[in-house]
């Protein structure tokens, strides 16, 4: 039993110009098909025309008469969920701009690898080193870090190991 076109709301030139009009070039090719179909090919000659399956022609049938033309673009999948949450990531941009605790950490400065470590302490995510790079570039932090100050650094030693040569 063939599989009929029940939405009415456009005619087959209008499905046409639809498609002329459409970036997407899989969605016109679906219109393009529809069209056919409203013309009164059957739908056999029709898949095969716009080069696609009769039971592909049909599952865009059904998709059409439910949502109209919005039903016959393509649709990309969500992707992979994020690894961390967005509080999860607001705190471990506060945790780089607020650096380590060299007595807690025993570090420093925060490396990549040394972040790693911590996020996976933190909210028990692994990920690689590289991640923890383009996260930080996502945060818009770099991982170029100033060189530590060591924490007994007086100013008035400070001046005495500057260089006091007249300048030429």
């Amino acid at each position: 039993m063939a599989v009929e076109i029940t939405r009415r709301d456009m005619s087959p030139g209008e499905l046409r110009e639809t498609a002329a009009r459409s970036r997407d070039a899989h969605a016109a090719r679906r219109m393009l098909a529809l069209a056919l179909v409203l013309e009164g090919h059957s739908r056999e000659d029709s898949a095969q025309i716009c080069g696609m399956d009769r039971q592909t022609l049909r599952d865009w049938v059904h998709r059409y008469n439910a949502e109209g033309i919005d039903g016959l673009k393509s649709h990309t999948s969500p992707g992979r969920a994020p690894a961390l949450t967005d509080a999860q990531m607001a705190a471990l941009k506060a945790l780089v701009i607020a650096g380590p605790d060299p007595a807690e950490h025993r570090v420093v400065r925060w490396r990549c690898s040394d972040l790693q470590v911590e996020v996976a302490r933190r909210f028990a995510v692994e990920v690689h080193e590289s991640t923890i790079g383009k996260w930080l570039r996502k945060l818009r932090l770099t991982r170029l870090q100033p060189r530590p100050c060591h924490p007994k650094k007086g100013a008035e030693e400070e001046e005495t190991f500057k260089n006091t040569s007249p300048v030429c």
